[in-house]
């Protein structure tokens, strides 16, 4: 990391509070969503009925529809404000408080899991959105992927640490003679201390460099979201990457929400080796996020998409195919690869393109194309494995099809074309 790389006044240290962000709240999605309690929610929550997956995937879809009915708004509130380090504190709280409250989620207990699962979730997605919003303050445009890179890759190894923690409690409990009853509702705990401790640094060191902009408080948040969405025709390449988004996002969210569901129920992985997949899985995602900001750098925003887009293509069909854990082991590593890769490349991309001091409203766009993503992709396998009663591969077959789409979706969108037009977005003001 060098000066040169960074805004003006931006120290080292706080780039790395920031991406210290990204380390503490993975272990939520990590371990929550991708490789504990999705598979306990479905086998020990709701007892292996035939709709407990849909079950999930529905819980999932709710708290992503909160979140893009209010991302936007929140955004808004944000940049007029000058108020997304305020905003983050809350969002952290919350997302740790009901992450803990899952400890109470056991067997017949659906209402309780649903309620703090939605709730936990509607928190993480909020404050990841609000996160991302600092990336243009901190790096200089031509660094925004490798410094996107770094907090992705230490996301994951955050990841790590809580999957790693979650897994020798549960080694201890199996060793005890505990089931999954028991040590599934501690790792929540787990989780969740890890989470508010490792937030710390972020919270307590970054800063908010954005200043209140008193045009955009006159209107309140509805009205400046309409403004914006009425003047999205000038930013015609930010429009197709929204809409991009959605549609491989759609692919990847399935894939990261049901990924422990797919390997218990087509590979008969138990909760210490999916927590041994998805552990190796994330050490592969921290050395794509890392190497590939430099590559997105080097090659160009659009490029380096398109290529991690091929690379799901082929992580999909590899999974569909394989006839034995070899190969699937071979995907899940591919798919870790393309992950932390695209995760962190679109997040630079919207840095790119989103017009300056309207950064966490652009990012709260960006943030609701995720989250319909996050609707639209796990409810289209949950739909499937219910439609094909079970069939976990057809259903990663036809999920696998978002991909395709994004990377069509993909052509015709020009990265510089897109930043010329952001500037004037921003010099012609938001009367324009």
């Amino acid at each position: 990391m060098s000066a040169p790389l960074l805004q003006p006044g931006v120290r080292v240290r706080e780039v790395w509070a920031w991406a210290m962000y990204d380390f503490a709240n993975s272990g939520y999605t990590t371990v929550v969503i991708t490789a504990v309690f999705g598979a306990y929610f479905v086998a020990g929550v709701a007892g292996n009925a035939p709709w407990a997956t849909f079950a999930w995937t529905l819980a999932l879809s709710v708290s992503y529809g909160l979140i893009m009915l209010t991302a936007p708004l929140i955004g808004a509130w944000a940049d007029a404000h000058a108020g997304k380090k305020r905003l983050l504190w809350l969002t952290t709280l919350g997302c740790v408080g009901f992450t803990a409250l899952l400890y109470w989620a056991g067997p017949g207990a659906l209402a309780l899991a649903i309620i703090a699962l939605v709730a936990s979730n509607y928190f993480f997605g909020t404050g990841e959105n609000l996160i991302a919003a600092f990336l243009p303050e901190l790096a200089r445009p031509r660094a925004l992927g490798r410094v996107s890179g770094w907090g992705w890759s230490l996301g994951y190894v955050g990841g790590l640490v809580s999957l790693a923690a979650s897994l020798a409690w549960i080694g201890w409990a199996q060793d005890h003679g505990l089931g999954a009853d028991d040590f599934v509702r501690v790792s929540m705990v787990i989780t969740a201390a890890l989470f508010l401790v490792a937030s710390l640094p972020t919270l307590l060191l970054l800063r908010e460099r954005a200043v209140p902009q008193p045009a955009q408080r006159a209107r309140n948040a509805w009205a400046q979201v309409r403004h914006t969405l009425g003047h999205l025709r000038r930013l015609p390449d930010l429009r197709r990457f929204l809409v991009c988004t959605v549609l491989y996002q759609a692919g990847i969210q399935a894939v990261i929400t049901l990924a422990a569901i797919y390997a218990n129920q087509v590979f008969h992985f138990d909760t210490a080796r999916t927590i041994q997949l998805v552990l190796v899985v994330n050490v592969t995602a921290a050395l794509g996020a890392f190497f590939f900001g430099h590559v997105q750098d080097r090659i160009g925003h659009v490029r380096a998409i398109a290529l991690t887009l091929l690379g799901w293509i082929g992580m999909v069909l590899l999974a569909w195919a394989a006839p034995d854990e070899t190969l699937f082991w071979i995907a899940a590593n591919l798919a870790g690869l393309c992950m932390g890769a695209s995760q962190s490349a679109a997040r630079a991309m919207v840095g790119l393109l989103a017009p300056p001091a309207q950064q966490a409203e652009f990012f709260g766009l960006w943030g609701l194309a995720v989250k319909l993503a996050s609707i639209l992709g796990p409810l289209t396998y949950g739909a499937a494995s219910w439609i094909s009663a079970g069939d976990h591969r057809r259903a990663l077959l036809v999920t696998g099809s978002f991909f395709v789409a994004g990377l069509l979706a993909l052509r015709g969108i020009e990265a510089g074309r897109g930043w010329r037009a952001a500037q004037r977005f921003a010099r012609d003001g938001r009367e324009g």
